[in-house]
């Protein structure tokens, strides 16, 4: 150890080199070094464009759940979940025996009525006085009621079968087995067109200034991320959305694309883009790289490897890039 201490102290310099060396060598490893190109940029000619992207999900403007109207024993049930149906299928029915039977005898009490009726009339039919005419009268309107309560129970039949507005396909069986009691929100079946498709859009309120109903865009779905479809506003909502935290409104976006494979389901997220404005084959730089002085503006420029103060006259300014009208020329170099 004593030898070490003589060698470093007989070769002081040496020893003060190969510490700073050592230090300089660990500081390098510690400091990373500075990114070339961080501070500075290439001018080149480019394409700006400001645009606004929403997100969003498939939905369906025909889609309907049909109940039935009142409970009874589920008699028929003649669709399944995946099934497509026709607009004004019938597709599930109540028993209507007890119905019929009721229909049956509302209307025996309808024909006691009639019967009553034209026997007051043909009694009375010579007297004119007052009491006789509310005798008739009250005949009449025991016979109008009569009449009433067969068309109510007609209808009774009638809603005792269900069927679909519209076409479809069926995507929810409540109760698909018959045989059982059920009640109306037991026996729920949901149809949807497939073909009626839109994509719904959520847009908050500091987004609606530069969209209007027909702008067109695209939309690109989460499932098809190299698909593009174009699309265009077809409407957007007046009243903001119950529920959402802030103030947002719905704009349906058209999705015409053919979805007889049912490639587009209903649910699926995605993206719409609007462009709003673009500019195309210009000269544009970083805004952080444009400086002022007074009234003017002006970028450092690299001039046989000196930074020069350039004035440039600038235009828009999109998406962090400002358009330069004058002053620099492509392959321009720039510093910050």
């Amino acid at each position: 150890m004593k030898k070490v201490f003589k060698y470093i102290k007989k070769h002081w310099v040496i020893s003060l080199a190969i510490v700073f060396f050592i230090g300089f060598v660990i500081y390098k490893q510690l400091i990373p070094a500075k990114t070339e190109g961080e501070s500075s940029y290439k001018v080149k000619k480019q394409n700006l464009k400001e645009s606004l992207t929403f997100s969003g999900e498939i939905n369906a403007e025909e889609k309907v759940i049909l109940r039935f109207q009142t409970s009874g024993r589920l008699s028929w049930v003649g669709v399944k979940e995946g099934d497509f149906v026709k607009k004004y299928q019938t597709i599930a029915s109540l028993d209507q025996r007890e119905v019929k039977k009721r229909l049956e005898r509302t209307f025996q009490d309808y024909l006691l009525e009639r019967t009553d009726f034209d026997q007051d009339l043909s009694d009375y039919k010579v007297i004119t006085n007052d009491s006789v005419k509310r005798i008739l009268e009250k005949s009449q309107y025991g016979l109008n009621k009569a009449v009433l309560d067969v068309e109510i129970q007609n209808l009774t039949v009638e809603f005792s079968n269900l069927f679909t507005p519209i076409q479809g396909v069926v995507t929810k069986v409540g109760s698909p087995y018959a045989g059982v009691n059920v009640t109306p929100l037991q026996a729920e079946i949901e149809v949807i067109n497939p073909q009626s498709i839109y994509f719904s859009a959520i847009i908050d309120q500091t987004e609606l200034p530069g969209l209007e109903e027909d702008k067109d865009g695209f939309i690109t779905l989460d499932p098809y991320p190299d698909e593009k479809i174009k699309t265009k506003i077809t409407s957007i909502s007046f009243t903001p959305i119950a529920g959402e935290s802030g103030t947002v409104y719905e704009a349906k976006l058209l999705l015409d694309v053919d979805n007889t494979k049912y490639k587009y389901r209903i649910g699926m997220t995605g993206d719409a883009e609007f462009v709003l404005r673009e500019i195309e084959n210009i000269i544009a730089v970083p805004s952080e790289f444009i400086r002022r002085e007074g009234s003017r503006k002006y970028v450092e420029i690299k001039v046989n490897n000196n930074r020069k103060k350039t004035y440039v006259t600038t235009g828009e300014v999109i998406d962090d890039f400002t358009q330069i009208k004058s002053g620099l020329k492509e392959s321009d170099v720039i510093y910050d």
